[in-house]
């Protein structure tokens, strides 16, 4: 479904409300169902709403097998399956509630970028972990392919989708037999007959996941182990025998043999050309995190929150929060205008400058100006977005200066709607700043204030500046009178899927913090 038909679908048939869940958009529609983002009346947590298509409401078959899917995952609890928060009936039938996850899926990953061999391993022994957890509960998926695994921003592993996944005892007890399942991925004697699948069936599917995570690519059928490293070819020859007692006979056994390959000498010379570049990506990946700080600091008189998805993809955005001096805190957001690599080290940089200065310079104004002049020194070409907010809390005053990029939102205590505050300067490193311009104002205990990078400098037409702040300020509406760590967890999960846009696309973040006693 396109982001046109989605929006449209989501136009005419969004419900307001699902059970006790209030609901906020559509993510999917499937053969089946539809899946909504809702959101939990207690907790404010986003939560994933599956309900059966109306067509099939009055089908008592359908529905005992939809709501199957509910019993199905309440029999679990692991930490690379979906999790289950509750089921029931509602006015448009029925639904099941289910953790929300922030990722993409397998497939995606698969069609998009390549895996180092090593990694591509660990999270086939993720999916391992999760199948000896529902083979132990007596639970056959039936149906494990990668759009029914997603990848989350931390890099773990979800299995989802239990849709015909049933006990291995009620597989044992039916005897209609039709097909079900997704062919390409199915045992053989699944093929023949759905209710021969058995945990064995669980273990051929994951051998052909396996294959296309190594191989990097999807394969539609047809397999040939000598594309895959040699010291895998013998795993994966007895995963895909034809016959389920020529197979591992448990999943332990397949996930014992993994384990042993990823910690031999063998994987060493296994290593591929492309190898080395997936490596050189990750370890990219786990670089960057020192662009952003692995934990919010706890600064007296405020409360701080953010929502990000920085470790997500190489970043070429940052963040920080420094404390100059005693009484005195600053937040700075950094964005270069180069993407990939070349922008991670520019970021990387552009940060260097910021510690250095933050502990030598306490005037804002003289600070932005010091920093500019470092950057237009260091000859690197590169133009960087850069957002300064400096916190006074003991005099209750603010001030906050933007070169080149967002405004800052301002909620004074008690007021229905934010105020819009912006210090507009020319990016840093483009030119000399002769004068600079400054915002400042009371903060008062209550007031809030929130920073986000969704509108970032990077040649934008007017008219995609002021949508982007359209759409920021509609989700801040919205999520106005929540605590700050919901608050920006609801608007950056609004914003960063507006119009199918895709959560590893690009690197988002927003900080609110709160002034108190």
């Amino acid at each position: 479904m396109t982001s046109d038909s989605l929006s449209r679908e989501q136009s005419h048939t969004l419900p307001k409300k699902i059970g006790p869940y209030k609901i906020e958009s559509l993510l999917n529609k499937g053969g089946m169902s539809f899946l909504y983002l809702g959101i939990h009346p207690e907790t404010h947590e986003p939560i994933a709403i599956k309900v059966l298509l109306p067509k099939y409401v009055s089908n008592p078959e359908m529905v005992e097998q939809f709501m199957r899917e509910a019993e199905i995952i309440e029999l679990t609890n692991h930490p690379n399956i979906v999790q289950l928060y509750g089921h029931g009936q509602w006015e448009g039938g029925v639904y099941i509630a289910m953790e929300f996850i922030q990722g993409i899926s397998l497939r995606q990953m698969i069609l998009q970028q390549a895996m180092s061999l090593q990694r591509a391993l660990q999270v086939i022994l993720q999916i391992s972990y999760a199948l000896t957890h529902l083979h132990a509960h007596g639970i056959v998926h039936r149906d494990l392919k990668p759009e029914n695994i997603l990848l989350t921003a931390s890099g773990g592993v979800k299995v989802i989708d239990f849709g015909i996944s049933l006990l291995h005892t009620d597989l044992l007890a039916k005897s209609r037999k039709r097909m079900l399942g997704t062919p390409v991925y199915m045992s053989p004697e699944q093929r023949a007959d759905p209710l021969h699948a058995s945990f064995s069936s669980d273990i051929f599917t994951l051998g052909i996941i396996t294959y296309e995570l190594v191989t990097g690519r999807l394969c539609h059928g047809t397999i040939h182990i000598s594309e895959v490293p040699r010291g895998l070819q013998k795993i994966l020859a007895k995963t895909l025998q034809p016959k389920p007692e020529d197979r591992y006979e448990d999943i332990v056994d397949f996930s014992s043999a993994v384990s042993r390959y990823l910690a031999s000498d063998e994987l060493k010379k296994d290593r591929r050309g492309s190898d080395y570049l997936g490596e050189f990506s990750e370890n990219l990946k786990a670089a960057q995190v020192v662009l952003v700080p692995k934990t919010i600091p706890k600064w007296p008189r405020l409360e701080l929150a953010v929502a990000s998805n920085c470790n997500s993809a190489i970043s070429s955005l940052y963040y920080d929060f420094l404390q100059p001096k005693d009484g005195i805190y600053m937040i700075v957001i950094g964005e270069s205008l180069t993407t990939g690599v070349e922008g991670m080290l520019h970021i990387a940089i552009l940060k260097g400058m910021v510690r250095a200065l933050s502990s030598a310079i306490e005037n804002p104004i003289d600070f932005v100006k010091s920093l500019n002049t470092r950057v237009l020194e260091a000859g690197m070409g590169e133009v960087f977005s850069f957002s300064l907010l400096t916190l006074y809390p003991i005099i209750e005053r603010f001030s906050y200066i933007s070169c080149g990029y967002i405004p800052l939102w301002y909620i004074s205590a008690g007021a229905e709607s934010p105020r819009r505050l912006a210090a507009d300067n020319v990016p840093l490193g483009s030119r000399p700043m002769a004068d600079v311009i400054e915002v400042d104002s009371n903060f008062s205990i209550g007031d809030s204030l929130l920073l986000h990078t969704f509108q970032a400098g990077r040649a934008k037409q007017l008219a995609e500046i002021e949508l982007d702040e359209a759409q920021f300020l509609e989700a801040l509406m919205e999520n106005f009178f929540l605590s700050p760590q919901k608050q920006v967890d609801a608007i950056f999960r609004k914003v960063s899927q507006k119009d199918g846009r895709a959560f590893f696309e690009r690197p988002l973040a927003v900080i609110g913090l709160e002034r108190l006693v």
